[in-house]
């Protein structure tokens, strides 16, 4: 699967259903294992400031990747 495939699909936490947003970035180790995605939230929301910028989601987070949702398990 492409990083491209995965900005496509939306971002949503488990525990409470919330749609966290889209991966638009990764951040690699030099060895070239990811270490997290960058998760940007829902362009309505970065307007009204609830949530940061940006979210890092770990691949440990990710539970399922399916068609349309990557489903993560945020605590």
């Amino acid at each position: 699967m492409r990083i491209s495939d995965l900005q496509t699909k939306d971002v949503v936490n488990q525990n409470d259903g919330r749609n966290i947003g889209k991966i638009i970035d990764m951040d690699i180790l030099e060895n070239g294992t990811i270490n997290f995605f960058i998760v940007e939230p829902k362009k309505l929301l970065k307007r009204i400031n609830i949530y940061n910028n940006e979210t890092n989601i770990k691949l440990s987070e990710i539970i399922k990747i399916g068609e349309d949702v990557i489903l993560v398990d945020l605590r």
